[in-house]
């Protein structure tokens, strides 16, 4: 086996698995899920086996480590990691995710929340939820901008049923670099 194979997501060692929820092994909910029922044991962990399948279909990779960004939360290495859930207080069709990165500058928070967004709510018919809202952990320096950028998302999703930004209404080709 390679050195590099479990950083890689090669490996199982390091890793809890899928049909487990180990609280040690995630982040502590933050502010985004204050108020709302928290998922915890088998309901964290059957929402999360659905997430590593929509993830692996929509492409939701975390660059840095070669794998599925839902396979953040089960990596021994970065407990205080990955994402939670809790179910709105008031509407329980609709899920609130809080990613928190392995840094305070994650450079892939954005894209990351942004596909997580678009994952699960592009394929919502795979789960009970209607609306699946996504943030970023304030402990990110960029946590403000990200989660504007979240709501604008989400509140044209809302409106429209459409998951595109803002920023991908004013993109043009010559933007692109290559």
């Amino acid at each position: 086996m390679s050195l590099l194979s479990g950083l890689r997501g090669g490996s199982d060692v390091g890793f809890d698995s899928y049909g487990t929820f180990v609280l040690e092994h995630n982040p502590d909910p933050g502010p985004f899920l204050s108020e709302t029922a928290v998922l915890t044991g088998a309901d964290h962990a059957a929402f999360h086996r659905l997430t590593m399948d929509l993830f692996d279909e929509r492409g939701v990779y975390d660059m840095t480590f070669g794998y599925n960004l839902a396979r953040l939360n089960l990596d021994h290495r970065h407990p205080d990691a990955g994402f939670r859930y809790g179910r709105e207080p008031d509407d329980s069709s609709v899920l609130r995710a809080e990613f928190t990165p392995t840094t305070e500058f994650c450079p892939q928070s954005d894209t990351l929340t942004v596909g997580a967004f678009r994952a699960w709510n592009g394929l919502s018919d795979r789960h009970e939820y209607d609306l699946v809202r996504v943030r970023v952990s304030p402990a990110h320096h960029q946590s403000t901008s990200i989660n504007d950028k979240l709501q604008r998302l989400e509140t044209r999703y809302r409106q429209t049923g459409e998951l595109r930004t803002d920023d991908e209404d004013n993109a043009s080709d010559e933007s692109v670099p290559f």
